[in-house]
């Protein structure tokens, strides 16, 4: 007699309800740490010399591009791991990159911008997408369009989870080119708290320490999306508009496990 396959009971409900949870309270310590440094967003990009803002943009998405690269061959030799060691590992990066202030804080940043890709696309692997997949690949990339916890928007932006063009290698060089204006700013804000020479360290431990927490969580939104849209034959426009309304009646901040 033949198995019938097992079929998964889907709770719509409850699992927009925790990944709209998710995305309210996205980065979690991480956040409460730059905030208890002083290191909010307004005016830190003025604080860069003009030459690396003015090279801001064409840095970052020369970094996408490495990344794109490094973060996918690095799966054949270092296993995924936890999201607490990858934080740990990012900050101390973030220090070293910190240390000597600006120079070597721009040498850290394609290291940092893999590292976070290939967090990324941990979390697309525990959701069960290949990763080897070229529409897997452009939708790691998409989450980067998320912003980062200096822009948190408390989900007032969700465009980077439904956004989605023909995939094909011009697409990709499409996506990275129109991300790339809004992570560099992002980035920037980065090297700006790094840029003073040993606070710097600390800075920047805590900036990339709350980047990946906050990406983590970006990732596991969209690519949770993305598996309840296929396991509950739903349509992921329609999933996005309700984590929306979600997120507009939810509390400021809400308790949130997050793995």
């Amino acid at each position: 007699m033949t198995e019938l396959p097992m079929i998964r009971v889907v709770d719509v409900d409850a699992e927009l309800d925790a990944l709209a949870m998710r995305y309210k309270n996205a980065g979690g310590i991480g956040i409460d740490l730059l905030n208890s440094l002083g290191l909010q967003a307004d005016g830190l990009l003025q604080r860069l010399p003009k030459p690396a803002r003015e090279g801001l943009q064409d840095a970052t998405e020369a970094a996408l591009k490495q990344a794109m690269k490094a973060a996918h061959k690095s799966r054949d030799m270092v296993p995924d791991q936890a999201s607490w060691l990858n934080a740990a590992v990012s900050a101390a990066m973030g220090a070293a990159g910190g240390f000597g202030g600006l120079p070597t804080a721009l040498a850290e940043l394609p290291v940092t911008t893999t590292l976070l890709l290939r967090v990324i696309e941990g979390v697309a692997a525990e959701h069960g997408f290949d990763v080897t997949a070229e529409n897997v690949r452009f939708d790691c990339v998409q989450v980067f369009a998320a912003g980062g916890p200096m822009e948190h928007d408390d989900g007032a932006d969700l465009a980077f989870l439904s956004a989605r063009t023909a995939l094909s290698g011009a697409a990709v060089q499409g996506i990275v080119a129109r991300i790339a204006p809004r992570l560099s700013v992002v980035l920037g804000q980065k090297l700006a708290a790094q840029a003073v020479p040993i606070f710097g360290a600390v800075a920047g431990a805590a900036t990339n320490y709350a980047y990946t927490s906050y990406y983590t969580d970006m990732a596991h939104i969209h690519f949770g999306l993305r598996k309840l849209a296929i396991d509950a034959d739903r349509d992921h426009a329609d999933l996005v508009a309700d984590l929306r309304v979600r997120l507009e009646i939810l509390p400021a901040k809400t308790p949130v496990k997050t793995a």
